[in-house]
């Protein structure tokens, strides 16, 4: 059962994770060029770890822990060490919210990869490295019995949780206001919107041959 929900000023995300064990898995990886050629956001889910979860061929594989029927739909993701390192791809946090994940939980991620995904408001949970193997642990545990391991995450209390394990993690001030208001980038910026303006309007009042200046030269053309 998925849910994010407000308790007491606390974001929870409870949910049920899959275990992917690789380290320096890229953005190419999590989101292959070959998706990238929609103007729109549209149909990203179908690129998510593309090379993973399909043969050359196209097949299935089977095997693969997101191919295995218990762990459809699955809301957390254990990753590897320094996972969504590379080339800056926000088509790559796009294509994991589109595929269902809330979040994922690491020792570590590619910085721009943080950057976006908390941006868009896919939460990264970054827990110390004994930690993340002790989440490891718990999954594969549960894995071997084919099933997912039940997680939480408290963004307000800034803790992981599943029944064998709890561990801290770090978020910054501004990341911890947007997710516990529910806002992405652009809505925790336009919620400075009355500054915005008065900015922009004084920048007008001091600099007023500044204003409107494309319009002004495509309208000379006309």
């Amino acid at each position: 059962m998925k849910t994010i929900a407000a308790d007491s000023g606390h974001a929870i995300i409870r949910g049920r994770a899959a275990r992917l064990d690789i380290a320096n898995l890229d953005t190419d990886q999590i989101m292959p060029k070959q998706f990238l050629r929609g103007i729109d956001k549209a149909g990203l889910d179908q690129g998510v770890l593309y090379d993973l979860r399909f043969d050359a061929q196209g097949q299935r594989r089977p095997e693969f822990v997101l191919n295995r029927p218990a762990f459809a739909g699955v809301d957390v993701l254990l990753a590897g060490d320094n996972y969504g390192c590379g080339s800056s791809r926000e088509h790559a946090v796009w294509g994991m919210q589109q595929f269902g994940f809330k979040a994922v939980v690491a020792a570590s991620f590619g910085e721009i990869f943080y950057s976006n995904a908390m941006n868009n408001r896919l939460l990264l949970a970054m827990v110390a490295p004994a930690d993340a193997l002790a989440f490891h642990a718990q999954a594969r545990e549960q894995e071997e019995l084919g099933l997912p391991l039940a997680m939480e995450i408290d963004v307000g209390t800034q803790q992981v949780r599943c029944a064998g394990h709890s561990a801290a993690f770090a978020i910054s001030p501004r990341h911890q206001r947007m997710f516990l208001q529910a806002q992405d980038l652009i809505a925790a910026s336009m919620a400075h919107a009355p500054q915005i303006a008065a900015f922009a309007q004084q920048h007008w009042q001091r600099q007023p041959w500044l204003r409107d200046v494309a319009a002004t030269v495509r309208a000379g053309l006309d």
